[in-house]
């Protein structure tokens, strides 16, 4: 009986001393083509970082034991695993996080568009995190892929490896973006485009965008649908 209770006095105290199981991978991909200023570029990234830190979106990504990680991409050949996964099971990690990404430095200015190879990047990341149950690929960009793979060709390996692919597309030079996006980037149950007008309008858009695939289960989300503006 002395041996009996010891086991459940251990099981006990030592429960809440488990890692939690990861319920989300999130990889941010960011554009950083030539289309893309020095000021667009800090708008993104601080834009970016601003929305990790958001109450709601923080504590969301604590629940999840998230994994995090960061690409920045551009044309064919110019993709850059910026940040290599992050565990943000606490808050003090969720503001770590935030500040690489918004110190981090940008790779390159003055090439393509290349999203097929940005999500083939993406898409190796995920056999480092096995464990996570919901694999989501975050895409924003201002333009349609010119170059490289096309971002149709990854669905088959997308959908093989369980991941999901939602988009923000940045409107200011490209008034057709959402659609595109919709038609031909994002992918799997759930997957959605955010929009946002102008780079200014950024910061919300990804804000709005991470409330959506981070906070709201997406067990519940229908089939492709794109945001309402």
């Amino acid at each position: 009986m002395r041996i009996l209770r010891l086991c459940v006095f251990m099981l006990v105290t030592l429960a809440p001393m488990q890692a939690r199981a990861c319920d989300l991978a999130l990889v941010l991909a960011v554009d950083v083509s030539g289309s893309v200023d020095v000021e667009e570029y800090r708008t993104q990234m601080e834009g970016l970082a601003a929305a990790l830190r958001d109450g709601i979106i923080a504590e969301a990504l604590v629940r999840a034991q998230a994994r995090v990680a960061l690409i920045q991409w551009s044309g064919s050949g110019r993709q850059d695993l910026t940040l290599s996964w992050r565990s943000v099971t606490d808050f003090p990690a969720v503001d770590r996080l935030a500040a690489e990404i918004a110190s981090a430095p940008r790779p390159w200015r003055n090439y393509a568009t290349g999203i097929g190879e940005a999500l083939q990047l993406a898409l190796e990341q995920f056999q480092l995190v096995p464990s996570c149950r919901r694999r989501v690929i975050d895409v924003s960009g201002d333009g349609p892929s010119n170059e490289g793979i096309e971002p149709t060709a990854m669905r088959g390996a997308l959908s093989a490896a369980g991941v999901t692919v939602n988009a923000l597309a940045i409107e200011e030079s490209e008034p057709d973006l959402t659609a595109y996006f919709f038609e031909q980037l994002i992918h799997g149950p759930g997957a959605f485009v955010q929009t946002a007008a102008r780079f200014d309008d950024y910061p919300d858009a990804i804000r709005k965008k991470l409330l959506r695939e981070v906070a709201q289960q997406n067990a519940d989300l229908g089939s492709f649908v794109p945001s309402v503006h």
